[in-house]
């Protein structure tokens, strides 16, 4: 029985989907001026295994996550650019999905881009002023007046009065409250045309919060089961988000007996690296396409999946090669059963059994990982058809979590991307030069090529028949 730690309640709970045997869930994406970073890949692939291992347990899933295409980040890089809006959301929107296909990620069932959503938007602010929720100002703008929904605060546990406390900007511009947040953005007279929407309160824009809260309740409905994000999402955002969907539809005051925006709201870590906060401005700052450059893409994944998705994780590249040797170590073990297979596997198989209680114990991949390294151990110890079935159990289970799918030779002589070592060829003709050492009796030669490999990262295994197979360490 899966088990969800639920943001808005802060504890695990029984998941229990609002349809029998279907999933709603929406997920905040990404914000298109730039490259996508490895704070970005986190999000892309947690939500990849959530969502995997829904439809593994036979959930029919309905993934939507959405394009912030206007934004005042987008505005400024465009200008300074000196190119449209379009021009620019779309070229990175291509990255992202390269970068995407390049980790071997699943693409959302939905993907709805914000600029397609405008009158949505328009539709929610306006059913929020008739609610008396929101106001516009005399400087255009239209906010959500914060003071006036009773349940504000939910999500993030902040009462009105710590956040008044700690809120140090000036009312300004008609605002009637600091704590007030925009709702659609009145234009300035030097920003560009392709920034500027005509609505009921003069052209503007909207603001970034009510984006998600019309995107995911046009494509899922009012209530839907699950709502996923980054942690630093969780407040404001997420906040604001509940705030705006359930004034919209239900006014000042939601009835305890009323369906809440969302059921189940999960957040993922923050990402460190070298034990800081990754920012631009410390230097610290990686693309996911750069780091791709110098490790596979499963690499990058399991490094990802081995911490629990709410834990924050340290990045490095000492991480990264460690979680190689770990995938390494999977991969050997694989390779013992040479013609593994993703078999299926029942409820009663004992490892999928372990697999199973780690992953439905909120999304545990840590500990589902650490059964697939049982499973390895076992591997190694048995023998004959033994062996092979538990190989395939290994592929299967595996392939739940988007890992062990290559040929394991492949994998296990490619190393790192950017590795100086020897080439294939280079370790083949030393590989030769041992058998003929050894044909002529020259042990003392023999052990030392392999010795020497060793030494390199090469590793030497003999087969029965004569045949030597190699992987880097």
């Amino acid at each position: 029985m899966l088990q969800i730690y639920n943001t808005l309640s802060r504890s695990k709970q029984v998941f229990k989907p609002i349809v029998p045997g279907k999933v709603k869930m929406y997920v905040c994406g990404m914000t298109v001026y730039d490259f996508c970073h490895i704070g970005h890949a986190r999000v892309m692939i947690v939500f990849d295994m959530v969502v995997r291992w829904l439809r593994a347990s036979g959930y029919e899933v309905l993934y939507v996550r959405n394009i912030t295409d206007i934004d005042d980040k987008i505005i400024n890089r465009a200008i300074e650019n000196g190119e449209p809006i379009s021009v620019l959301t779309n070229r990175f929107i291509d990255a992202m999905h390269a970068d995407s296909d390049e980790l071997g990620l699943m693409h959302p069932d939905q993907e709805p881009r914000a600029t397609d959503y405008i009158a949505q938007m328009q539709g929610m602010i306006g059913k929020l002023i008739e609610n008396e929720l929101a106001y516009q100002a005399n400087d255009g703008d239209v906010n959500f007046a914060v003071r006036l929904l009773p349940r504000y605060g939910q999500l993030s546990g902040k009462t009105l009065d710590e956040l008044n406390a700690g809120e140090r900007v000036a009312v300004v511009d008609g605002k009637r409250d600091p704590l007030d947040f925009v709702l659609w953005k009145s234009a300035k007279s030097e920003e560009p045309a392709d920034t500027r929407w005509k609505s009921p309160w003069g052209e503007g824009r909207p603001g970034w919060h009510i984006e998600c809260s019309a995107m995911s309740c046009d494509l899922l409905g009012e209530h839907f089961d699950i709502h996923g994000g980054g942690a630093d999402l969780q407040f404001p955002h997420h906040e604001n988000e509940i705030a705006q969907s359930e004034g919209a539809l239900y006014g000042k005051d939601r009835k305890d007996d009323d369906a809440p925006f969302v059921n189940y709201w999960m957040h993922n870590g923050h990402i460190r690296v070298n034990e800081e906060k990754m920012s631009k401005s410390l230097g610290n700052f990686f693309l996911i396409r750069d780091v791709l450059k110098s490790f596979d893409p499963e690499v990058l994944r399991f490094f990802m999946l081995k911490a629990h998705y709410r834990s924050p994780i340290n990045y490095s590249d000492a991480q990264l090669e460690e979680a190689r040797s770990g995938l390494a170590r999977l991969y050997t073990a694989l390779a013992q059963g040479p013609k593994a297979q993703a078999i299926q596997l029942y409820p009663n198989n004992p490892w999928a059994k372990r697999f199973a209680d780690a992953m439905n114990d909120d999304f545990n991949t840590p500990e589902a990982i650490a059964v697939l390294f049982d499973l390895a151990s076992e591997i190694n110890r048995a023998q004959g058809e033994e062996k092979q079935l538990l190989a395939n159990t290994l592929k299967a289970l595996g392939a739940t979590l988007n890992f062990l799918q290559r040929d394991p030779t492949a994998f296990l002589q490619a190393g790192s991307k950017d590795q100086d070592g020897l080439t294939p060829s280079q370790i083949e003709e030393q590989i030769a030069a041992r058998a003929a050492a050894k044909q002529a009796k020259d042990f003392a030669k023999a052990d030392l090529i392999r010795k020497t490999l060793l030494e390199q990262g090469i590793v030497l295994e003999d087969k029965p028949g004569g045949l030597t197979e190699w992987r880097r360490a």
